[in-house]
């Protein structure tokens, strides 16, 4: 068990022998071969990777040589599963088991990297091998949440402690008050970072300032956008990054107990989790006395069932109870009321794995990165039409086009980018003439979207934004807790109309309709979530109220995904009779003699596409 600075030292310097190895690329004479444990390498057989691995190596005679670590998330997620061998740092991407033999044949034990492996950005013509720091995705992110994903064993203390993990407690409770720890946290410009961007030291003074035998520290992990991953990431590469930070909070509020509140569906985070609470218990990083102080603090894991709503606070805090979880009228706010009518701070777990630094490295320095009123980076989870899917951390102010086109390597196929989804349902879509806008709360907010709490979807000339509108807001309704009825019915209408609209039956004062009942939800809903529901709908209206028009008075959807407003056809002059198509349709609509052109019978079609994306010949297109 660790008391004093110079036993954590102790333990930090015996570690760092070997993680500076990676992070140095050291050559200390035996190699570690990083495998990515997060769940997007998971799901695609990273453990058999590992598995391969360790059998290969003993078969060679490698076991005193290689060391083979299950890490976190790399970030290039399109990649995986992922696997970096260092000291040289090369890294290879979408690995397979059948092609560990020849790696650890002639890379690990021969020295020399199979280029045809590689990521193919790191291979130069000429067969030089750059550093990935040096690739398109990786030059221009900043990684301070993520500093440690994909560099360390999340599943060792020791690996953490190497890169300063504990040092930060350490300080605050050895060298610095309650007040000097909020001091640093608001003065560093530290908004949180789960969607409403609140200042996190704002916060945490308004818990403190709050008189009461008991006071909690909460973290929010529940993480339901879709296509949200980036908390679910740092809690399986960096798990102690939040249990210290939340150490901290209780120091700084006077609590000596926290919840994280975590989806049931992330079991790698949680089994992660429930391994890095145990160690800190028995290094004395979590329990009673920390470093010989006299602070307690201890931390408990509950697991959320999926509510959407559950991702509010007070539902949230309401579920931790063992209530259904919905949401609380407020004032009094958390603060004052909040976990069991006790003053409880709540964060989200991208907000804590900054603390840390922050403590460490001064207030000025988190402050020199960013904008004017929104510091420091953002960890945002790039997904839909875009060549990189994966994780990626940029300072405050990078603009979309670059997260976009530069890191995110642009649209496939040479597509066009017609907008961008920020901030889940909760926020709006980004279209093309907001492209060089520097991304940061205010800038968001101010073009009808929202941070939220980091995803970022991509979209292409092929997406029909009605229909986007309408899939956020089947989301919304499946998931509104429906304590509220401008929430519970009125983003049903909302929904109801859209759906009208995508099937050719709306009418030009449906849109009127739709955009007063979306000012009257944002004016009356009782919780944040209700309150932004609107905003996919105001937002395509706002800026593609064309395609609703098309939809409304042509009948037609522009992009051609709405079924009910779509037919296929065969050009006669390209059709040259293979007969294809006729034997691909499922429901026997098509119909035409060997050598001729072929018919669609738009009565029996049922609009699945399968003709056209069949034919050879590009005789058949969407009428």
């Amino acid at each position: 068990m660790i008391k004093t600075l110079d036993e954590l030292n102790a333990v930090k310097a015996k570690a760092a022998e070997v993680v500076s190895t990676r992070v140095e690329h050291k050559d200390s004479g035996v190699r570690d071969v990083l495998v990515c444990g997060g769940t997007g390498c998971t799901s695609s057989g990273s453990a058999n990777i590992i598995k391969a691995l360790e059998e290969e190596i003993e078969k060679n005679g490698l076991k005193d040589k290689v060391n083979v670590i299950k890490t976190g998330c790399f970030g290039l997620c399109a990649l995986g599963p992922i696997m970096i061998v260092y000291p040289e740092g090369v890294f290879y991407s979408k690995t397979e088991a059948e092609h560990i033999p020849e790696i650890v044949e002639q890379h690990l034990k021969n020295g020399e990297p199979v280029k045809k492996y590689l990521y193919s950005e790191t291979v130069h013509e000429d067969g030089s091998i750059i550093s990935l720091d040096e690739t398109p995705f990786y030059k221009k992110q900043h990684r301070v949440a993520l500093r440690n994903c994909g560099v360390i064993n999340p599943e060792h203390i020791e690996e953490y402690i190497a890169r300063d993990g504990y040092q930060a407690l350490n300080k605050v409770l050895t060298t610095m008050s309650p007040d000097d720890v909020i001091k640093v946290i608001t003065d560093s410009g530290l908004r949180g970072r789960g969607g409403a961007g609140f200042p996190t030291g704002r916060k945490w003074q308004f818990a403190k300032a709050s008189v009461n035998e008991q006071k909690y520290v909460c973290c929010n992990a529940d993480e339901g956008d879709p296509g949200a991953f980036m908390d679910r990431s740092v809690l399986e590469g960096d798990p102690h990054a939040v249990i210290e930070a939340m150490t901290i909070a209780g120091y700084a509020i006077g609590a000596n107990q926290g919840y994280i509140y975590v989806r049931a569906e992330y079991p790698i985070a949680v089994e992660r989790l429930e391994i890095a609470i145990r160690q800190a218990e028995e290094q004395g990083m979590l329990g009673d006395d920390i470093f010989g102080t006299g602070f307690k603090f201890h931390l408990g894991l509950r697991l959320g069932a999926g509510a959407f709503v559950c991702g509010e606070e007070t539902a949230l805090m309401t579920s931790i109870e063992g209530n259904r979880g919905e949401p609380r009228v407020r004032p009094p706010f958390p603060a004052v009321k909040g976990l069991f009518g006790k003053p409880t701070i709540l964060n989200n777990v991208e907000t804590y794995a900054n603390i840390c630094q922050i403590i460490l490295n001064g207030a000025e320095w988190f402050a020199g990165m960013g904008t004017e009123k929104s510091k420091g980076t953002k960890v945002f989870a790039l997904g839909g039409k875009i060549h990189n899917t994966g994780l990626v951390e940029v300072p405050m102010g990078t603009t979309l086009r670059e997260v976009i086109e530069e890191i995110g390597g642009g649209i496939p196929n040479g597509k066009k980018f017609k907008a961008a989804q920020t901030g889940g349902p909760s926020g709006g879509c980004i279209p093309p003439q907001h492209l060089d806008i520097p991304i940061d709360y205010d800038n968001l907010i101010s073009i009808g979207s929202m941070m939220g709490s980091g995803g970022l979807i991509v979209m292409d000339e092929d997406n029909c934004m009605v229909d986007i509108a309408k899939f956020f807001l089947e989301f919304t309704v499946d998931e509104s807790c429906g304590k509220c009825t401008p929430c519970r019915i009125g983003t049903k209408r909302l929904y109801e109309i859209l759906s009208k609209i995508t099937e050719g039956k709306g009418t030009m004062e449906d849109l009127d309709k739709m955009e007063k009942l979306c000012y009257y939800i944002k004016d009356n809903a009782l919780c944040g979530l209700g309150q932004t529901a609107p905003n996919p709908v105001l937002s395509t209206l706002r800026y593609f109220r064309d395609e609703y028009i098309a939809h409304v008075k042509d009948k037609t959807c522009p992009a051609g995904v709405c079924k009910s407003l779509l037919s296929y056809k065969i050009i006669a002059d390209k059709c040259k009779g293979c007969s294809l198509c006729s034997k691909k349709c499922p429901v026997g609509a098509i119909s035409g003699e060997i050598r001729n052109p072929f018919k669609i019978d738009s009565e029996k079609c049922i609009k699945c596409g399968v003709c056209m994306s069949n034919c050879k010949f590009g005789a058949i297109v969407k009428g």
